[in-house]
């Protein structure tokens, strides 16, 4: 392999991570680098035919079309979606029967970052050994050659009326009551799509309404890269809930394939109860059917799994994990409290339009607010949320706090990391897969005061390691 100075030294290329590509611009990631991952692609999946899509950052289009020539000089003909979510790859590459699809984003990551997302026929993951390391070897040799004859084609394709219409499916319009919903699409690619959507509803019959918030797509980020799930960024869209009076906020980031929560006075509802809302959701309608769940909060998804009469199974934390345990289990469900929601009817992927639909029927079918809906929740199982620390060691700070805690432990799984049950409380440590921190997240059965300890005394352990 030749030296390249953004790759890294004799061609290594540090933009590979466990599941996709990520990588700042012009340091690990390039058009030159996106087209030998084209070729990687091609040679490795050995596709017929592959969707391409992009997210709004200004560097994407370039991406995009190094991604496109060097998939076509491997004589791969090439879908082309333009502006879109992630989703809707995933989406395409189904519905064209495509052999691949790939999408270029950087999702939440700073402006400087970029992206591809990769899947193969049928959307399925593609991760770890099982393909992307062969396409990383490949695009790190470098060897490939000239192209091919004849070159592969590329053409436009507009598959939303089709994707919008799958993602209204999984509600029945004729229950849906008025609501006023609040939507803000952080000034990523999920306006458009939305846009779509709302009108299917609109057809329907549906009387939602919507107010819409930094909906236009812009690769400036004006209002700032889209990332809900952090505090300082909820108000975005808390207040403008209480100003248009919405009876439900969403807010989804840069690819919208999280959506996140927020109920009629603008509180944020934390993932582990959106989970524990889509179980319940699924289970009025598919009673006795399975759900996945990830294993850092549990207790309220297990109590709506088992209200719901469904059958509650753990999987690792990670997209390709929950969706091979999906589709072993044929699960109708799986989520994780990140805000990543999976779909047995979506081709057991993530989607975050969806959600929002299901909750919506949820509030209609039960003629409650959100906030009621989660109270309960909350106040009979109240959590932490995940708390990142970073540490010297992250070796020896999960060693020091098994050495204080299992040993008392009443029941112990080592699913995802360490996960501790007190009986009154229960608690979950993992390491970052990529960096040096330590993840904690504790709940109890309805002790405030008892999470609160908890949280100061584990959080001591950590800090003194």
């Amino acid at each position: 392999p030749r030296s390249n100075e953004i790759g890294g030294i004799m061609g290594e290329l540090t933009c590979f991570k466990s599941y996709d590509v990520r990588g700042q611009l012009g340091v690990n990631l390039d058009e030159e680098i996106a087209y030998r991952i084209g070729r990687a692609f091609a040679q490795a999946m050995t596709p017929a035919t592959v969707v391409l899509g992009r997210d709004i950052r200004d560097s994407s289009a370039g991406l995009q079309a190094a991604l496109s020539d060097g998939l076509r000089d491997e004589g791969v003909d090439v879908i082309d979606l333009g502006l879109c979510g992630t989703e809707e790859v995933y989406f395409a590459t189904d519905h064209y029967d495509a052999d691949g699809g790939l999408m270029v984003t950087a999702s939440h990551n700073p402006i400087d970052y970029n992206g591809i997302k990769m899947v193969r026929s049928g959307a399925r993951p593609i991760s770890g050994e099982d393909g992307l390391a062969e396409i990383r070897a490949l695009a790190e040799a470098d060897a490939f050659g000239p192209a091919r004859s004849p070159r592969g084609t590329v053409r436009a394709e507009d598959p939303r009326a089709a994707y919008a219409a799958r993602v209204v499916s999984f509600v029945d319009p004729g229950v849906l009551r008025p609501l006023k919903i609040l939507v803000n699409a952080g000034n990523g690619v999920a306006g458009p799509s939305f846009d779509v959507i709302a009108e299917a509803l609109s057809d329907a019959g549906v009387p939602f309404t919507f107010t819409r918030h930094h909906h236009d797509p812009d690769g400036t980020f004006p209002n700032g890269i889209p990332n809900p799930l952090l505090p300082e960024n909820r108000a975005q869209t808390a207040s403008p809930i209480i100003e248009a009076g919405a009876d439900m906020g969403v807010a989804w980031d840069g690819d919208f394939d999280r959506c996140f929560f927020f109920d009629e006075t603008g509180a944020f509802i934390d993932g582990e109860y959106v989970v524990a809302l889509l179980a319940s959701a699924f289970l009025s309608k598919h009673p006795g059917d399975t759900i996945i769940y990830d294993p850092r909060v549990i207790w309220s998804t297990l109590d709506a799994i088992a209200t719901g009469g469904g059958v509650a199974e753990p999987s690792r934390v990670g997209h390709s994990f929950i969706k091979a345990k999906m589709r072993k289990l044929d699960a109708v469900y799986g989520g994780e409290m990140s805000a990543h929601h999976y779909f047995r009817d979506f081709m057991y992927c993530d989607s975050g339009m969806i959600p929002w639909l299901l909750v919506a029927e949820l509030m209609s079918r039960t003629g409650q607010p959100l906030s009621t809906l989660v109270a309960e929740m909350r106040a009979h199982f109240p959590s932490s949320g995940e708390i990142n620390f970073k540490v010297t060691d992250a070796d020896a700070a999960a060693a020091a706090f098994e050495a204080a805690y299992l040993a008392q432990a009443e029941g112990i799984d080592r699913i995802d990391g360490l996960s501790l049950d007190f009986g009154t409380w229960r608690v979950n440590v993992r390491q970052s897969n990529t960096e040096p921190v330590l993840r904690l997240n504790i709940e109890t059965r309805g002790d405030k005061d008892l999470l609160q300890e908890k949280v100061e005394e584990i959080s001591a352990l950590i800090r003194s390691v």
